[in-house]
């Protein structure tokens, strides 16, 4: 459970121990407000009266009043709805007295205060920043999903939880399993992914039950992670460890034969060690025929308190997920047609998808006093698949679809090593907020390839190629249910090497005035794949650069920020990250990097004394290093590896989010996002300009409503209605100059949908039952990878949660 304004400590009967202590740096007042064991206490309001001046306190209990003159004013120390806490500080030659009040709470007791709702996350520190600083002093838009809200949409996937994040939409469900996500017009492949800080592989539709909270940091993030793209980072916070004995047990079922049983159990093991055990099994059919799933997984965790200053976090998990590959209905004659049906399954009925995938992850946090604190994390994962089927459905106008096969075997190791120092000093008056860091990852990829067996194959569409079968989607029946032998070919073994170092820094030159800078360098290593046949030997790809591919950058942010009243942030910010490119230039030399620029405008508010949070932002990316293949005067391309620097893409947008408990009971989340990304300048026969590129949203939206009943018989009944919009968008391929020349086009006109899902629920002491009816409109539209993978969206449906908590205090 997540530390709370001390108004919410004070209104459970609680008593804080409050320490006030002063220094001398600069003429004014700076303090901590922490409990009897040194815990500091986050979002306090802090006030001096007679000035009427404000500010909260930072996530280490932190805040500072500069530039006052010598007097004696009057501290009040206070939370939302609740009484104030009173004492006098004397400033005189530019010093403070120090003030003491000890009160009666433990970091124990202040652990236990559980943060319900959709609280503002304006003034909490965000673990994604990695800086100690809190969401209004961050000059970067940051959504936070919570628990309370992965509980209230019964939440499975990551995916279910991105619904509610504005900008960030579904790009492909590709196979059934493999989830991707573009945010600002740019795809989020597994670098953009992280648990508690740690890169992660996404690769098995990331597993929701363990997840605390979901933090989305929007635009560039290179300063912090490296080599990711520029429409944002996802952080899961995983659930934590507690010293005081409880849990959950729950049963989900719904369509399609679906039923979910989880525990979650914490407790101590010791006065300092605690643990958490989180266990889910997973078995469901789907409304595609066929398809079925299912997944085991456990999360084991300890929290190990060495001393007073020092915390040592272990989190495993493990997770073995079988499912049907499943590429939709693909297309016809390079167009949808619906005519196929929602339900069509087009792969083999034998067809399997097997993955095994193992964490580990341990950090050390050690506060050498309130000012500087270390953080030290090590990672390691292992993920295998073992894949066999049909993929590419692409269906001829008659509905003749080739059915050909592929079974590959895909083993990966990585491992992540990273060390972060924050502190907090003056320097003439001027206090800074630094950050300095350096990072490493490995990755170990072998990916195995089959020749399988052609005994039984038949003619294809083209009466030239044999496929595995040959089937009319129009005219079903008479498919083979064989499974053909299959015999290893070839491995091929990829290795990356990534580390940087970085620093950055937020200086406050006033109350209202802050500026943040920071670089960071990053150097990454790419070993020459090796291909390996049946026999051992190496395959030798001709014209192909030799040796490791080296890869340097530099990422510059540069912010400027504003906070006219204690409520509000204005920010402008510069950042550039870079991305590895794949390829050769004409000379056969490896490519360098992109290196793309982003400039971003934004404002944070509250209102309503911090229930409510309006913030909006509009951004500007572009790429003026663009790496494209090199095409021929024919209009075609010889060598899809030869590609040139001369090609621009530029993306621009808007974001608004809203968010709150605007009475007890009562949350809301709001948020539309617009973004235009497209090629501004390419080669002669290169992609169209101005065509908006293919994966990218330009509208989506979304709403959520929960009111729990607080009061007299429908006391604890819970309603929600959840909307997600999803505009038109483009799939397919883009245009070249030469395929308008010849009038053809490449592209797939996607239609815009919505879902609407209307919950409904009752909570009885320790108890809790909660329906949802997904889809209620019954909207049919499609995830698209290419032209493919065609995913229908999943039809009306239900769900339905019954838990069971118990604690021990």
């Amino acid at each position: 459970m997540k530390r709370t304004f001390l108004g919410l400590v004070l209104s459970l009967g609680l008593v804080g121990a409050i320490h006030l202590d002063a220094s001398a740096q600069s003429k004014g007042i700076h303090g901590r407000v922490k409990t009897k064991d040194g815990a500091p206490i986050e979002s306090a309001t802090v006030t001096i009266v007679s000035l009427g001046r404000s500010t909260s306190t930072s996530g280490d209990g932190s805040f500072h009043f500069s530039n006052l003159p010598d007097g004696t004013y009057t501290i009040r120390i206070k939370s939302i709805g609740n009484g104030a806490e009173e004492r006098t500080i004397e400033v005189k030659n530019g010093k403070a007295t120090a003030i003491n009040v000890a009160l009666n709470i433990s970091e124990s007791q202040l652990e236990q205060v559980e943060v319900v709702g959709y609280n503002s996350h304006n003034s909490k520190t965000v673990n994604v920043g990695k800086a100690g600083i809190i969401d209004r002093d961050l000059p970067q838009s940051v959504q936070i999903i919570n628990e309370q809200v992965i509980a209230d949409q019964q939440v499975n996937r990551l995916s279910d939880a991105l619904k509610n994040a504005n900008g960030v939409a579904m790009g492909a469900n590709r196979g059934g399993v493999n989830e991707n996500f573009y945010a600002r017009g740019y795809s989020l492949g597994s670098n953009n992914i992280f648990k508690n800080g740690i890169r992660t592989n996404n690769g098995a539709s990331i597993e929701a039950s363990t997840l605390e909270s979901v933090e989305i940091l929007k635009g560039s993030a290179a300063l912090l992670y490296g080599g990711v793209t520029g429409g944002a980072v996802i952080n899961m916070v995983t659930k934590k460890p507690k010293f005081n004995y409880g849990g959950e047990v729950s049963f989900r079922t719904g369509s399609y034969d679906f039923y979910k049983p989880t525990i979650d159990v914490y407790g101590p093991l010791s006065n300092n060690v605690a643990f958490r055990i989180i266990g889910t099994y997973e078995n469901a059919r789907s409304f595609r025929d066929v398809v079925k799933n299912n997944r085991t997984y456990v999360n084991p965790s300890l929290l190990i308190k060495a001393s007073e200053k020092t915390e040592i976090e272990i989190n495993g998990d493990y997770l073995k997920a079988s499912n049907t590959p499943d590429f939709g209905i693909g297309t016809v004659d390079g167009k949808i047609d619906q005519a196929i049906g929602r339900n069509r399954f087009l792969n083999t009925v034998w067809a399997y998808n097997n993955i095994e995938q193992t964490n580990f992850q341990t950090a050390l946090n050690h506060k050498f006093n309130d000012n500087w604190k270390l953080n030290i994390a090590l990672g390691a994962q292992s993920y295998n698949r073992d894949y066999y089927g049909a993929e590419r459905v692409q269906i001829q106008a008659n509905g003749d679809l080739n059915i050909a096969l592929n079974k590959t075997k895909s083993k990966e190791i990585t491992t992540n090593q990273q060390i972060n120092l924050t502190g907090k000093f003056y320097t003439s008056g001027i206090k800074h907020n630094l950050l300095v860091g350096g990072d490493a990852d490995q990755s170990d990829t072998k990916n195995f390839t089959y020749n399988i067996s052609s005994e039984g194959n038949v003619f294809g569409w083209d009466g030239k190629t044999k496929v595995y079968d040959l089937i009319n989607v129009f005219h079903p029946g008479g498919e083979r249910t064989d499974i053909p032998d299959a015999s290893f070919k070839n491995s091929t073994r990829t290795e990356i090497y990534r580390s940087g170092v970085f620093v950055q820094d937020l200086i406050e030159l006033s109350e209202k005035f802050k500026v943040l800078a920071g670089v960071r360098y990053t150097y990454q290593k790419t070993p020459e794949s090796r291909v390996l046949d049946d026999k051992g030997n190496q395959t030798i790809t001709p014209n192909k650069p030799e040796g490791p591919k080296i890869d340097r950058a530099w990422s510059p942010k540069f912010a400027l920020i504003y906070q006219p009243i204690k409520s509000s942030s204005i920010f402008v910010t510069y950042a550039s990250n870079f991305e590895a490119n794949t390829g050769y230039d004409r000379d056969y030399r490896s490519l360098g990097p992109s290196i793309i620029d982003q400039y971003e405008f934004g404002i944070k508010n509250e209102f309503m004394n911090g229930r409510l949070t309006a913030n909006a932002s509009v951004y500007r990316i572009k790429n003026n290093r663009f790496a494209q293949a090199v095409i021929s005067e024919d209009g075609s391309i010889k060598d899809n590896q030869m590609k040139e620097f001369t090609g621009e893409t530029t993306s621009d947008g808007v974001e608004v989010d809203l968010r709150g408990q605007l009475v007890k009971g009562l949350n809301i989340i709001a948020g539309y996002s617009y973004n235009f990304r497209r090629y501004t300048k390419t080669s002669d026969m290169g992609n169209a300009e101005g065509e908006r590129q293919v994966g990218s949203t330009p509208h989506t939206a979304n709403g959520t409503v929960f009111y729990t009943f607080q009061d007299g018989s429908v006391k604890g009944v819970k309603l929600g209605f959840s909307a997600f919009y999803t505009g038109r968008r483009n799939a397919g391929w883009n245009n070249t100059k030469a395929n308008i020349r010849d009038g053809l086009n490449r592209l797939i006109s996607v239609s815009p949908f919505t879902t609407i899902d209307f919950s409904a629920g009752y909570e009885y002491k320790n108890w809790s039952i909660l329906g949802k009816l997904s889809n209620i409109t019954n909207a049919f539209n499609y995830y698209i990878h290419e032209n493919y993978s065609v995913n229908p969206i999943p039809p009306r449906s239900f769900m339905a949660t019954l838990a069971y908590k118990f604690e021990k205090r």
